[in-house]
C-alpha cells in the first residue's frame, strides 16, 4: 500500500476541488484526507494501492469544472492510514 502527500496549488478553492477529490478517492476506494490550506492550497494524504494513487495525481492535475491547477507536488506521507474511508477536513 502507498501513502502519498499530495499539494495542489492554483485556483483550487472555492470551486468544490475537495468535494471533487472526495468522489474521485471514493471510486478508488482509497482512505484518506482533503483539506483547504490558509496558503490557498489543498493538500490530501491518501493510501491505496500504488497504481491508484497514479491514477489519482493524473486527476488532481485535471481538477473539476472552475478550478485552474497550476502545480500539483507529491511526496510520501507520513501518519497511519485511516482504518477506512476518504473524508474531507
Amino acid at each position: 500500500m502507498a501513502a502519498v502527500r499530495y499539494l495542489v496549488s492554483g485556483r483550487v478553492q472555492g470551486v468544490g476541488f475537495r468535494m471533487f477529490v472526495l468522489r474521485t478517492a471514493q471510486q478508488l476506494q482509497l482512505r484518506g484526507w482533503a483539506r483547504n490550506r490558509a496558503d490557498g492550497t489543498v493538500e490530501i494524504q491518501a493510501w491505496g494501492p500504488e497504481a491508484l494513487m497514479d491514477r489519482l495525481a493524473l486527476d488532481l492535475h485535471r481538477g473539476p469544472q472552475g478550478a485552474w491547477v497550476e502545480s500539483v507536488t507529491c511526496e510520501a506521507a507520513t501518519g497511519e492510514a485511516p482504518p477506512e474511508g476518504f473524508t474531507i477536513l
